[in-house]
């Protein structure tokens, strides 16, 4: 999938970029890790409902004006380039084009939106401001997951059959997550977008665009597993697909409610292969410490080669993300991972799955013009 980046007006090179930070949860801890120790940035505001957070948070930038929400920070007149939105799914489309209006820049946590119709109305805000909106996806960003798109472009495992992940999400082990947060996730699943396969599980989907192109034609099997009452979470979960160039992929969700994984950030155990016609590479993990194995490895010619150097700490992933996306605003050419466009096309990804589980695990091509309409 080759990636397009709109051309937009450029912030300029003699003083730092202005940025506001909307959303103070858990996930700002690793966003805002592009922003700490850096002399081109200038953190000016920050935005969340709770008043314990804004105290909290501004602790990291004691210049900084902080607003309970959205509209304060717009009445207020602070001079802002660029806004890292950091909001619950269900608030994007809003939020997003409160900061389109102001005339700022928009880098924006996944998923883009709910729905097509919302995430149209953002690119269509996007265009007639004439700025940018990112959607974020710091996988594309992880080293290990770098280093496995750079074998696979070098067509060193030889031609590559298939592609296969596989997630576990564990309930024990991890960093402590607010309440709130899960309460957005809950309300979310009442909308039929489940926290494993639509949330986190767009990073994956994400991957397999990154790596192979478009898709044309995506099958699922997504189920529920009630771990509360009234709370189902949407495991297990099997989908496969086939790209255009013919590379086939699978990917299943599992989830193991009473398994221990020791994590530093989020219980999720992930692997990635790929397999060619002369070898495979895997990828280990990423968010948790699960398989205590290089984090990459390649199988060619009968050798096993270890990656053991790689910078494999998620974070990592947020850093070389959100540096990137300052770098793009300076100088705005080149893939922004993701534009919006992009996002779209992962969207697509997702609705023509949750389409397919719902008429039964048939094929559907994601890029029908209404994918979607017939399921979830």
């Amino acid at each position: 999938m080759a990636e397009t980046a709109r051309h937009v007006a450029r912030v300029p090179d003699d003083r730092p970029i202005r940025v506001a930070i909307v959303g103070l949860g858990r996930i700002y801890d690793l966003n805002k890790l592009a922003y700490v120790d850096n002399d081109d940035v200038d953190v000016v505001a920050l935005v969340d409902s709770s008043a314990a957070r804004r105290d909290q948070r501004q602790t990291d930038w004691p210049g900084a004006r902080t607003f309970s929400s959205v509209d304060e920070l717009v009445k207020s007149g602070v001079v802002i380039d660029a806004v890292e939105v950091l909001l619950p799914i269900v608030a994007h489309e809003v939020g997003v084009l409160k900061c389109l209006g102001a005339g700022w820049h928009v880098n924006l946590q996944k998923p883009i939106a709910n729905d097509l119709a919302g995430a149209e109305r953002i690119r269509e805000a996007a265009d007639s401001a004439d700025r940018c909106v990112r959607v974020m996806e710091n996988y594309l960003f992880y080293p290990p997951l770098q280093r496995l798109k750079e074998i696979v472009d070098s067509r060193q495992l030889g031609e590559i059959s298939t592609y296969h992940m596989k997630m576990v999400a564990s309930g024990l082990g991890g960093w402590e997550v607010p309440g709130d947060t899960y309460e957005r996730q809950f309300e979310q699943m009442r909308r039929g977008r489940g926290a494993l396969f639509f949330d986190d599980g767009w990073h994956k989907l994400s991957t397999a665009l990154w790596l192979f192109g478009p898709v044309r034609e995506v099958r699922a099997w997504i189920g529920t597993t009630e771990v509360f009452p009234g709370i189902d979470i949407d495991a297990p979960t099997t989908v496969a697909w086939e790209h255009v160039s013919g590379v086939r992929g699978v990917w299943d969700i599992t989830l193991a409610v009473d398994m221990f994984l020791r994590s530093d950030y989020y219980t999720n155990d992930e692997r990635w292969e790929v397999t060619g016609r002369r070898g495979f590479a895997r990828v280990n993990r990423c968010t948790g410490r699960g398989l205590q194995q290089p984090s990459l490895e390649v199988y060619l010619d009968g050798e096993m080669r270890s990656f053991h150097a790689l910078d494999d700490d998620w974070a990592s992933s947020f850093l070389r993300s959100g540096r990137h996306w300052l770098g793009w605003l300076r100088a705005p050419e080149g893939p922004l991972n993701w534009g919006v466009e992009e996002a779209i096309d992962v969207l697509r990804f997702a609705l023509g799955a949750y389409e397919s589980s719902s008429r039964g695990g048939v094929g559907v091509d994601p890029r029908r013009s209404d994918v979607g309409s017939r399921g979830p």
